[in-house]
């Protein structure tokens, strides 16, 4: 019994003791349980949010997604619409007669009044300062139907359009190397394979050069078949084409200018996008403070490939597009620091002068052409400076008009037959009457007249072999749309 009793004793006493030591123990140990239970809640629901901020995303991308998918659904419900349109049907050109060995290759005095603008309003549009986006471009089926240029420029320049609209793919390219497919017979004169797209947008810049668009006159499916195809070549980045050959900038300025002209002649909202994304490469790859050459930013510039770019830049500013304005002053500086004092414009750096092919330097002598002096007074003008009062422009014309247009092999040089153009008519006066009357002697004596080739030009001179028959053709009948092209600015051709 009393061995029974202590063990009992002896064992209370030691559950009571235990008992006491947990219970002073318990706040700490539930502080740690707490504790553990937070940590745990944390993380818990971290890895919650994690899932629940991913699901949104996928949520947004696939609503996205979807978004897209209607808005370009609407966006060719909207161009069928707009093709589908009943069309308004205007008077046709007048049939043109074939051209016999014994016309008169002096100009007519309706060629000779070429001095004046066609458009005093449209002529304030050239410096930016016009009546509207879009106003500088919509003269031009005017004044082509006006006659402007004369019969024979006129009607060489119609051979021209046609001989394009018969040399363009299936797809809406014209095919540098491979345009005979499309013809109906050998038609010889193969540009570089690579130059695809800067083919399309020169022979598009040919066709609304004459106010011809998707939506008007006789070359719609032409048009709207060109453009479709730059659409459909131009990369995330808003660069037209791929980027294989070097100078692929050279081609993405050409199909920019085009795209942005076709939007300032039709305000169609489907081209404004693609447009502006062009537009917004030649910003992207502009190299800071500068100009522009091969590639996006390489840190070197060239005259040549500036002059197109402005041109694009000038024409997308007046279609009503955005444009940044240091991207003038760039182009402009630079164009001022190849400008040497005589006017004459190097191509990277002062004196360089006019540059050529290796291989071509014998046959094509530089020193029978000022190509990057007429691309300085081009750019000059695009960028808003009087001709009548510009002493670069004005001395520079003066080069040009010592070096006319001819049709000699040593001096056959189109590219720069087409910028002096451009220039030469902005300056207007007797200068620019030397120099039309030698251009279009040169150019229309010199068109095919007769089969497959009719309407184009053989792809000879300094550049020939790289743009081929697609590229002299295009370049040569946009010298003759040069009347009704541009407006003057205001102040010239008035001396």
């Amino acid at each position: 019994m009393n061995i029974q009793l202590q063990a009992s004793e002896h064992h209370d006493e030691s559950f009571n003791d235990v008992l006491v030591e947990q219970l002073k123990k318990a706040p700490w140990l539930m502080i740690s349980l707490l504790f553990h239970a937070a940590v745990f809640g944390i993380f818990w629901n971290m890895e919650f949010s994690k899932r629940v901020v991913q699901e949104e995303k996928d949520i947004n991308a696939s609503l996205e997604e979807k978004v897209i998918e209607e808005l370009e659904e609407l966006e060719e419900e909207l161009e069928e619409e707009e093709i589908e349109e009943e069309e308004i049907e205007e008077p046709e050109l007048e049939e043109i007669d074939n051209v016999t060995e014994d016309v008169d290759d002096s100009l007519t005095e309706d060629d000779s009044l070429t001095d004046q603008p066609f458009d005093n309003k449209g002529a304030l549009d050239i410096l930016g300062v016009g009546t509207g986006a879009g106003s500088a471009f919509r003269g031009r089926g005017k004044g082509r139907k006006g006659g402007r240029g004369g019969k024979r420029a006129n009607r060489a320049v119609e051979w021209g359009l046609e001989w394009l609209a018969n040399a363009q793919s299936p797809d809406g390219r014209w095919d540098s190397d491979g345009y005979e497919a499309n013809l109906e017979g050998p038609c010889p004169g193969k540009g570089h394979p690579l130059y695809d797209p800067g083919q399309t947008g020169l022979a598009l810049l040919a066709f609304l050069g004459a106010g011809y668009t998707h939506n008007e006159g006789k070359y719609k499916d032409t048009v709207k078949n060109g453009l479709k195809y730059l659409k459909e070549i131009q990369d995330p980045e808003g660069c037209f084409g791929d980027r294989l050959a070097h100078n692929f900038t050279y081609g993405h300025s050409v199909c920019a200018l085009a795209m942005a002209e076709a939007y300032g002649l039709t305000g169609f909202p489907l081209f404004k996008r693609t447009a502006q994304k062009g537009i917004d490469f030649i910003h992207q790859s502009r190299n800071p403070y500068a100009a522009w050459r091969y590639g996006v930013q390489t840190g070197e510039n060239d005259s040549s490939v500036t002059g197109w770019m402005v041109m694009a830049l000038k024409s997308a500013k007046l279609a009503g597009l955005n444009v940044s304005p240091d991207t003038f002053k760039g182009a402009r500086d630079f164009i001022d620091s190849v400008t040497d004092e005589y006017g004459a414009v190097g191509y990277t750096q002062r004196g360089s002068g006019s540059v050529r092919l290796e291989h071509m330097l014998e046959e094509y002598p530089p020193q029978y052409s000022q190509a990057l002096t007429a691309v300085g007074m081009t750019s000059r003008v695009f960028m808003s400076e009087d001709p009548a009062k510009s002493e670069p422009i004005q001395k520079g014309s003066e080069l040009l008009a010592q070096l006319l247009p001819t049709w000699d092999k040593p001096k056959i040089d189109m590219y720069y037959w087409y910028y002096g153009t451009l220039a030469m008519f902005q300056v207007g006066g007797e200068r620019w009457n030397k120099w039309n009357g030698a251009m279009q002697k040169a150019i229309i004596d010199h068109q095919e007249k007769e089969g497959v080739a009719k309407g184009s030009w053989e792809p000879i001179g300094a550049w020939g072999e790289e743009g081929g028959r697609v590229c002299a053709t295009a370049l040569l009948t946009m010298c003759l749309e040069v009347y009704y092209r541009y407006d003057k600015v205001l102040g010239t051709g008035r001396k």
